[in-house]
């Protein structure tokens, strides 16, 4: 029967499936375990051994290499994770990843995958209707399985079709150059498929059914470990320039194990199949000759029903239906562990090249030097437009993003103070500039960060991590109101100093006491919000200083028509000076709404 076009998109659709259980898996266990795998990352230390181990352990957990990268490169791009640091955990994310060729080795090629996903999928289905939501990762896992079945059985039977399977052959048979040409293969499929567990699914199904050999199967595997570097790169595209680094080291890493390989790839091969032979598992090279074989004796109807998983009445047919049954369990065996000794070895190799690593990809992607005198940050720091990780891991880039935010509103200060201190003109305009434009980035900032904190809170989210959103909202829109503020201290001077007056020295050494007490209330801000947890006694020096404020505050005041009555100054001065003396106390109040916002006082 020929491969028709209903055929093709039932593959795709079969495809579709697996993937989308793999999609539905991996979120649900992060969801269960989201709050815990952000501790862990977070808690990551310079040794590359326990960053190795990390990245094997989150990789196991959430059954994809893609999503831990993404998650690494989301950290380095947070500051969370020094270049080496990240090196590590993404040579563990590719040990981590062979899990998925070992669960479809021991369950996808040696029972019925039916037997168990259909009532699997009927026992999870009544949790997609309770508050238990990240159970559904049961619903993503039965779902894989069926999509694995599905895949199995939509493959075009290449046994009924000799004239296709030579045209298969003709591309296996040319020595050296149809690894290289499998390689690339597997490569473009994973880049294609985006995900390397559906490709090694594919190349394990095409390898037991005996159409490939089992070296080209290997050179295959090679390839998609190059092809899923691709997701954490096109993500990197938008981020910073270390997160750039990160996914770089990937494709880097990768690249230099296949080369490696390549190098020894026979005897590598060779020694993964005498492996299995000593332990008495089987040759997994003997299935493809063993097909091979059989299609010169058999016609192409009997070809067709010994690979099938009918049972057959021919008790010769059934015979040799379970010899390729027996040989293809091997064949899936010797992957897997192919897939499992290549990363291990690579990993543990390459792990002493870490500093190497880091100057390879700091030479190929320099720093960008800012123009001369330039240190204006016309945007964000940690979050870029090219990157949408989980909603854990993004909620972490906002933290470090509102720090950011706190510490420039905070240098905003800075040159009201410098106006308060100067009479001249020329440098008055220039720090007045200065802070009106700081003034238009914070409001362009808040706009972002909320636009992010949406896009966030469309993905899968834990409990505390949604009521993280609505905290990280109000502290972005406070932080943005100090702006407001410390704009309305630069305008009045401003405006005072453009009536040709200026302040007597009383009043200005009064306002630089007052401005004193909020600039340390605005630094406190920015210091609190660079701490991961925070409780309501990190508060205490920020209500101390905010009192402190107050007090002077209210000195100032009861001070203020006396000292008008004496003529110490004038009433417009006067004016003048309290509307500043009211900025200041707007200001400590917001700062205090974000402490307490940040604290959840």
């Amino acid at each position: 029967m020929a491969f028709t076009l209903f055929d093709f998109i039932y593959l795709l659709g079969s495809l579709g499936l697996f993937l989308f259980g793999m999609k539905i898996m991996s979120e649900g266990i992060q969801k269960a375990a989201g709050d815990r795998m952000r501790q862990i990352l977070a808690a990551m230390t310079s040794r590359r051994v326990l960053g190795l181990l990390t990245g094997v352990l989150v990789t196991a957990l959430v059954q994809s290499s893609s999503a831990t990268t993404l998650m690494v490169v989301s950290f380095v791009n947070a500051g969370l994770l020094q270049l080496g640091q990240a090196i590590s955990v993404i040579m563990g994310a590719n040990i981590g990843t062979t899990v998925t060729a070992w669960v479809i080795t021991l369950f996808g090629f040696k029972i019925d995958i039916s037997t168990f996903a259909i009532p699997l999928f009927a026992i999870s289905i009544p949790l997609i209707y309770t508050k238990r939501e990240q159970l559904n990762f049961l619903v993503g896992f039965s779902l894989l399985f069926l999509g694995l079945q599905f895949l199995k059985d939509s493959m075009p039977d290449l046994q009924s079709h000799p004239e296709a399977l030579e045209f298969l052959r003709g591309y296996t048979d040319m020595g050296f150059a149809s690894i290289l040409i499998f390689l690339l293969i597997g490569t473009i499929m994973t880049l294609l498929v985006q995900s390397s567990s559906a490709t090694v699914a594919i190349t394990l199904i095409m390898c037991s059914k005996g159409w490939i050999p089992f070296e080209i199967a290997t050179a295959m595997i090679l390839g998609e470990n190059i092809g899923t570097t691709i997701t954490a790169n096109l993500a990197a595209l938008g981020a910073n320039v270390n997160a750039k680094r990160a996914a770089l080291s990937h494709l880097l890493f990768n690249v230099f194990g296949v080369l490696l390989v390549l190098i020894f790839f026979y005897p590598f091969t060779n020694m993964i199949a005498n492996w299995l032979m000593n332990m008495g598992i089987g040759d997994p090279r003997e299935l493809y000759e063993y097909t091979s074989r059989l299609s010169q004796v058999y016609d192409p109807a009997s070809m067709s029903a010994i690979s099938s998983t009918e049972t057959l009445a021919d008790p010769s047919l059934a015979a040799i239906q379970a010899q390729i049954g027996s040989l293809a369990a091997v064949v899936s065996v010797g992957l897997a562990l192919f897939h499992t000794t290549f990363n291990m070895l690579n990993a543990f190799v390459m792990i002493w090249f870490v500093p190497v690593y880091v100057k390879i990809c700091q030479r190929a992607i320099p720093m960008k030097k800012s123009k001369k005198g330039d240190t204006e940050q016309t945007h964000l720091r940690y979050i870029r437009a090219g990157i949408l990780p989980t909603g854990e891991i993004g909620l972490l880039q906002v933290q470090q993003e509102l720090a950011e935010y706190a510490s420039r509103v905070s240098q905003m200060m800075s040159y009201c103070e410098g106006m308060l201190k100067t009479d001249n003109p020329v440098e008055l305009k220039k720090l007045y500039n200065k802070c009106e434009q700081e003034e238009d980035i914070s409001d362009a900032v808040e706009v972002e960060i909320a636009d992010y904190l949406n896009k966030i809170s469309h993905t899968e989210l834990g409990k505390e991590s949604q009521s993280d959103i609505l905290v990280y909202y109000r502290v972005a829109t406070e932080i943005e109101s100090v702006a407001d503020a410390a704009v309305g201290i630069a305008r009045e001077i401003n405006r005072y100093h453009q009536l040709g007056k200026s302040y007597t020295d009383m009043v200005r050494n009064n306002l630089l006491q007052i401005h004193s007490i909020a600039t340390e209330t605005a630094l406190k801000m920015a210091e609190l919000l660079r701490r991961n947890k925070l409780s309501e006694s990190d508060a205490r020096e920020s209500y101390t200083l905010e009192k402190q404020l107050n007090d002077l505050r209210t000195l100032l005041k009861a001070q203020n028509m006396e000292n008008v009555r004496t003529q110490k100054y004038d009433y417009p001065e006067s004016v003048s000076y309290m509307d500043l003396v009211g900025y200041y106390e707007q200001l400590g109040d917001y700062v205090l709404n974000v402490v307490q916002a940040a604290t959840k006082g």
